[in-house]
């Protein structure tokens, strides 16, 4: 992906797109990889994602937009262009449990997830020692009651020195105020357990062992003002049965939570999402 520069692009339905930016790219002297477009027949939208290879390509990150801009008039395009480096800047935010902290860092030192770490941030200090240990410096930012205002600001403080491009909720159990959100528009990534909201609540896995669920899953989503409500990136699931315990169920929820959370990251940092109505169109 670092030698690639990604080309998202929204907007209404029209004959000649594809061909237009193919002819764009092809008179710079670029070479298209790969692309992959959809059409929302309901709201006669238009998406396309371009990978383009960088090399040989004759604009560059300070003169595209220049000689895009015509293109983009003519279109009524809503579009953003990524260069592959220099790498997003990922920052975590934790609360007690490190499941889902660990797999990303484990996915991170393997090179998995190609992006820069520079903090990892936790209402609870339970997963200092898990970030110690992946040499990530970790800030302590405790909620107190009455508190939560002074603790966001804390928080959007540490991620500007950080330079953060994005936020991840590695099983972060605070809900952030819309004034937090506004900050970072589709740029903040939650991963829940698909219960919600049958089994709301503090026990969901109990609630559902008790209710006798033959499948459960998780979800990982864009973060919005509504709760557990904004686009959905990822979701699966796995059976169970009257064969589970709590346990169990616990075990495979988790499992899928790992797994669901770093795909929603990685389409995250590979520029394969583009939102409009609540809703993604995810080039997978």
């Amino acid at each position: 992906m670092r030698n690639t520069a990604r080309l998202l692009i929204a907007c209404p339905d029209q004959r000649g797109i594809v061909a237009a930016v193919a002819g764009f790219v092809a008179e710079h002297g670029g070479n298209l990889l790969d692309a992959d477009q959809h059409t929302d027949k309901e709201h006669g939208e238009f998406f396309m994602r371009a990978a383009i290879e960088r090399e040989g390509f004759g604009l560059d990150r300070n003169t595209f937009a220049a000689a895009w801009e015509p293109m983009a008039r003519r279109f009524h395009m809503q579009w953003s262009i990524f260069w592959g480096q220099p790498l997003k800047r990922m920052a975590v935010l934790v609360s007690r449990q490190s499941h889902c902290l660990i797999d990303l860092l484990w996915r991170w030192k393997s090179n998995e997830l190609d992006v820069e770490l520079p903090l990892i941030l936790g209402n609870h200090p339970d997963c200092a020692d898990v970030a110690r240990d992946a040499r990530v410096p970790f800030e302590y930012c405790p909620v107190r009651p009455g508190d939560k205002a002074r603790q966001e600001q804390q928080v959007l403080g540490l991620l500007a020195d950080a330079k953060a491009d994005f936020l991840v909720l590695a099983r972060y159990m605070q809900i952030l105020t819309p004034d937090f959100v506004r900050t970072m528009p589709n740029r903040i990534i939650n991963i829940h357990h698909s219960f919600l909201p049958a089994f709301a609540g503090g026990s969901p896995y109990k609630a559902a062992y008790e209710r006798g669920v033959k499948m459960i899953g998780a979800t990982s989503h864009y973060v919005t003002d509504d709760l557990d409500a904004g686009p959905i990136i990822a979701q699966d699931t796995v059976p169970t049965s009257h064969r589970d315990t709590i346990d169990d169920m616990v075990r495979k929820g988790r499992d899928l939570e790992r797994l669901v959370l770093a795909r929603a990251v990685h389409l995250h940092v590979a520029d394969k999402i583009l939102v409009s109505n609540n809703k993604t169109v995810v080039f997978d």
